[in-house]
């Protein structure tokens, strides 16, 4: 890891950030609008965006993304944005044009990586890059077969960067962890936080991962909040992390994932809450 930049080289050549924002947002949840969360964001130190277009905000996400560019404070090389192809798009005619509309939407040159859910459109993912609308590709929610199955492609041009799956400690991911990191591919992780419990994909009944009192004691021995717990635990992983947030002074706090270290010890005890709780049932 560039502990200066807080990156991982990934297997293309290219650097993400470990900590990035996330923009997506449930419908019911009372929120700043996309826009100025972004900014908010990167004023707060945040270089990777990750958004997608079924999120259906990324106009807002580009807009602030170029007034922060425009105010100086970033340049576009410093920000690593995710967009994702959605699965109506997943014939290979589709595949380029759905990109072209997202950079369209952002009003962007090229997105830094760009996620598939399906194998399908693998081929046409790389002729996106080639042409230079994608900097880096990957995939989301495959599990190691899935995996296998791409590495072992026959004509295979590019290896997928990384793999974004839901990854919190009580859905660790340890196998599929270990497995992505002997093929280089980095794990990223979504609903680090637990989930924002939108209802349309998440049992209610549930139970709240931030409220676990495993990480609220670590949280009151490290003097931080639960949610940061769970971050740095996931950086000390090697997860690429991502966390989202409504409120300005939680995505201030999350920056905060840098500054303090967990012991081997913690770290074993947050391995231990995995109980293959997963959140997210929208497959």
């Amino acid at each position: 890891m560039d502990l200066k930049r807080h990156c991982v080289k990934l297997n293309d050549g290219h650097f993400i950030p470990v900590l990035g924002f996330g923009t997506y947002a449930s419908t019911e949840t009372p929120k700043i609008k996309p826009e100025e969360a972004t900014k908010l964001a990167i004023d707060a130190g945040f270089r990777h965006i990750d958004s997608a277009y079924v999120y259906e905000n990324e106009e807002e996400v580009g807009r602030a993304i170029r007034s922060k560019i425009a105010d100086g404070i970033v340049k576009r090389e410093d920000i690593f944005y995710t967009s994702k192809l959605w699965a109506t798009f997943f014939r290979p005619e589709l595949v380029r044009p759905a990109l072209e509309n997202s950079l369209k939407k952002l009003q962007l040159d090229y997105v830094d990586l760009y996620i598939i859910h399906s194998p399908v459109a693998l081929k046409n993912l790389e002729k996106c890059k080639d042409a230079g609308l994608a900097k880096s590709i990957g995939v989301s929610n495959f599990n190691r077969r899935q995996l296998e199955m791409i590495l072992n492609k026959p004509g295979l041009k590019y290896k997928p960067v990384c793999n974004q799956v839901e990854c919190h400690p009580y859905l660790n991911q340890n196998k599929l962890l270990d497995f992505c990191k002997s093929k280089d591919i980095v794990l990223v992780a979504y609903s680090a936080l637990g989930s924002s419990r939108d209802k349309r994909w998440v049992d209610q009944s549930s139970p709240i991962l931030l409220d676990d009192p495993v990480l609220g004691a670590l949280a009151k021995k490290h003097k931080r909040t639960p949610g940061l717990i769970a971050l740095r635990y996931q950086i000390q992983r090697g997860v690429v992390v991502l966390a989202k947030s409504c409120s300005e002074e939680r995505i201030k706090e999350n920056m905060q994932a840098f500054e303090f270290q967990l012991t081997s010890e913690d770290m074993k005890v947050l391995d231990g809450l995995n109980r293959n709780v997963r959140y997210f049932n929208a497959e």
